[in-house]
């Protein structure tokens, strides 16, 4: 086999602990291809996607996790359902989105907003307000606490951190986010779904951080809103599972190669560096590898667990206002955890379940076992985009740029 950049990485599926080629590759593939790598993607399933996968038919997902017999006559058709095991929504206006249209992989994939971004408090969910009207209707805040949310929100949107006219005395480098809501006087409250239903962060941690990020998370946010009104989050028709197979359609058209049913028998490494991957008695060589920490246990530290629950239901959840499909995000404070809990429904109306049939999964990170870090809780893709763009630079020794992508595309296909 000839010497190419080999894209094999796996992760862990705990429940039935087998090893899957995960979504990240494919789209790591199909990124690698178009900037003039030489790929070749190996994996061990007969399809795409591994731990990321959309499981199909209903079967299949009743053997996956052992459940006895088969499903009922209740339950539709078989091949009706497309059940993702890490479920992830698109932020709108998000880096995963840019990545599609630069590259052009949309022509493979439909998607459909998402009806509704809801946030749990004091035991009720409550539409997630955004905008200036939603957050003056919103019955999540008193009528003051309205005031001040909208005073934060009209600062969020005009600020621009290459206009320092627009930072009203914060210092985005420097001012804690902390001080940003003590500014304009947010109770805990809003704090708690502003940085964690807007923001999107996990944890508490970034409120003595700079405050830069978050105002650009919140605004990152209220542009996806923007797009499409309902929801800022976006959701592939037939599932995720669709994704890594239109990356893997990128990389080819770009030269890369793809072996599906290829087990794995060794790294072969020399004098420290990889230089290819033993699959049934051959050697495909190569210059780079991208890895997952269970091919290299001895070099990887446990540093955190996921817990998903899948749950078939007969109808939407509870004040979503009847959504076919939706998140809820449960912040830490709210449950008296050090983590949020994430919410994720989605149904026939994505043709990833029978007509009637709703799909939840609950997400939220283990809090008393540290493992090796994988796809985390969060229902979007923002965090596993800066994955593949730490890994793009590392390979590549520079940043990954959107414009340049863009470039390329054209040389293939032409100008828009």
């Amino acid at each position: 086999m000839s010497e190419k950049s080999i894209i094999m990485q796996v992760g862990i599926c705990q429940v039935q602990r087998r090893y899957f080629v995960s979504e990240m590759e494919c789209i790591l593939s199909g990124i690698m291809s178009v900037n003039g790598k030489k790929v070749l993607h190996m994996d061990r399933n007969p399809y795409y996607g591994g731990e990321s996968a959309s499981i199909t038919p209903l079967e299949d997902l009743y053997k996956r996790f052992k459940i006895p017999g088969s499903p009922p006559a209740s339950m539709g058709r078989g091949r009706d359902w497309n059940v993702d095991l890490i479920p992830k929504f698109l932020m709108a206006n998000g880096q995963l989105v840019k990545m599609l249209l630069y590259t052009e992989v949309t022509r493979y994939l439909d998607f459909k907003v998402t009806e509704g971004s809801f946030v749990y408090k004091g035991g009720k969910i409550y539409k997630v307000p955004s905008t200036e009207a939603e957050a003056l209707a919103s019955s999540l805040m008193g009528l003051f606490e309205k005031r001040r949310f909208r005073k934060f929100l009209v600062y969020v949107a005009n600020f621009d951190e290459k206009d320092p006219r627009t930072f009203e005395g914060v210092d985005p480098k420097k001012t804690a986010m902390r001080d940003v809501y003590k500014k304009f006087d947010l109770g805990q409250d809003v704090i708690d779904f502003t940085g964690h239903a807007l923001a999107l962060y996990r944890t508490d941690d970034y409120l003595d951080q700079p405050c830069c990020e978050t105002i650009n998370r919140i605004k990152l946010y209220s542009e996806s809103l923007a797009r499409y009104g309902k929801s800022p989050y976006l959701y592939p028709l037939y599932g995720l599972g669709e994704l890594p197979q239109g990356f893997a359609r990128l990389s080819a058209i770009y030269g890369g190669t793809y072996m599906l049913n290829k087990p794995i028998e060794e790294i072969i490494v020399q004098n420290g560096k990889v230089i290819g991957v033993k699959s049934e008695g051959e050697i495909a060589r190569c210059k780079q590898l991208i890895c997952d920490p269970s091919y290299v246990k001895d070099r990887v530290q446990k540093v955190g667990q996921v817990l998903r629950v899948i749950c078939i239901l007969s109808h939407p959840i509870k004040n979503t206002n009847d959504a076919n499909s939706c998140q809820i995000i449960i912040p830490q404070n709210q449950v008296n955890r050090k983590s949020d809990i994430y919410v994720c429904m989605i149904s026939s109306a994505h043709n990833v379940a029978a007509q009637g049939k709703y799909i939840a999964i609950v997400s939220t990170t283990v809090e008393t076992i540290f493992i090796s870090r994988t796809y985390d809780a969060t229902t979007h893709f923002e965090t596993t985009c800066d994955d593949i763009k730490n890994i793009y630079k590392r390979m590549t020794g520079s940043e990954f740029d959107f414009e340049e992508m863009k470039r390329k595309k054209n040389d293939i296909y032409g100008e828009d």
